[in-house]
């Protein structure tokens, strides 16, 4: 499990950015690897997975 920080998340779009507490990376999550509702600046925990562009946040939930 990553912590991050939920650094931007648009609702009505069902995508935004997580940035990863301990390198600073920053990965795409949409609203169906989700299982909290976020928001920004929402401290949360998530997995990666291999998308179509590079890592994605999956699993999210708040921390």
């Amino acid at each position: 499990m990553n912590k991050g920080t939920v650094k931007f998340f648009n609702d009505t779009k069902g995508y935004g950015f997580i940035k990863e507490e301990e390198s600073e990376k920053e990965y795409f999550v949409h609203a169906k690897g989700l299982i909290d509702e976020i928001r920004e600046n929402d401290e949360v925990t998530f997995d990666l997975e291999e998308g179509r562009k590079g890592l994605n946040a999956v699993n999210v939930k708040l921390a």
